[in-house]
């Protein structure tokens, strides 16, 4: 089968209306599944999860896209996590039996048809970047909607890949690209202290001189009382989620705080946990052929 998944960030983890109806615009697509939905209040976003032939999750992702254009107004956004528009990401990911060009066309495809349609200035990022600057979506997203709002239009190197060379207030930028898969991972220290989180978030995030694969941030979480450092591990087999985990384990230890949780936003590769298992099992010789589902999956597949 002809897979791609894609995973549209869109800025309301709030409206509970508007995020249904948001989402409904892909349910209107035969033969896409939303695999995953995570709405977050604190970082006032909500990631999507859908997955299908690569023209049905085209159609059902521009679907997206418009509804949340016409219902998100961004001079009224605030949230813990960065974002530069409306519709914050599209990312188009190579599932089965689809190379990574062809995820890197759609995206461009997308931005074009989508700026067409909305008005809204896109940048491409990750392998679908047309400059090395832009490859990394934190440079890319630098300053956040706000920043973004002055200098786009004054500053020659914000020019975007497709749209006008201004940001619609109501709208702000999107971001689009092809990429590997990435694991959304957070760890929540038992402090209200947030210096801490953004000191352990500079010492594991790559661009600080930590691990490869890392891009990291420390928030404050007031509703719960914590502090979180949320990550985004753009490669889980070049730094794997314990290698980062247990980093953070030691710096939290010289801190003197203590870790009270982690979570997965979305959903997560198989391969990824299993690693985690081996890892922390100190199983012997294990091979990741040993995972019952990845035997099924490979009888249904055949």
């Amino acid at each position: 089968m002809r897979l791609i998944e894609c995973v549209p960030n869109f800025s309301e983890g709030r409206d509970h209306e508007k995020i249904q109806a948001i989402v409904a615009e892909v349910n209107r697509v035969e033969g896409v599944k939303v695999l995953d939905l995570s709405p977050d209040a604190d970082h006032h976003r909500t990631d999507l999860t859908m997955i299908g032939e690569p023209e049905k999750v085209y159609e059902a992702a521009m679907n997206l896209a418009v509804k949340a254009v016409e219902l998100i107004d961004m001079t009224c956004h605030k949230g813990e996590h960065p974002r530069m528009g409306a519709v914050d990401v599209v990312p188009f990911i190579p599932v089965s039996g689809v190379e990574m060009a062809e995820c890197v066309a759609m995206a461009e495809r997308f931005g074009r048809e989508f700026s067409e349609k909305t008005g809204v200035p896109v940048y491409l990022y990750e392998d679908a970047a047309r400059k090395p600057e832009r490859k990394n979506l934190a440079d890319v997203r630098r300053g956040e909607y706000e920043g973004m709002l002055k200098e786009i239009g004054t500053n020659p190197d914000k020019v975007p890949d497709f749209g006008p060379n201004k940001m619609p207030l109501k709208s702000g930028a999107t971001g689009v690209c092809a990429r590997f898969f990435l694991v959304p991972f957070n760890v929540n220290l038992g402090t209200t202290d947030v210096e801490i989180a953004k000191k352990i978030a500079k010492a594991v995030r790559f661009m600080n001189g930590g691990y490869r694969y890392v891009k990291a941030m420390g928030f404050d979480i007031k509703e719960r009382g914590l502090v979180q450092i949320s990550m985004n591990l753009v490669n889980y087999r070049g730094t794997p989620i314990f290698r980062v985990f247990e980093t953070i384990k030691s710096e939290a230890l010289r801190y003197g705080v203590p870790i009270v949780g982690a979570e997965i936003v979305g959903l997560v590769p198989m391969e990824a946990l299993v690693d985690v298992a081996d890892y922390y099992l100190r199983l012997e010789n294990f091979k990741f052929d040993q995972v019952l589902e990845k035997k099924l999956l490979e009888a249904y597949e055949g």
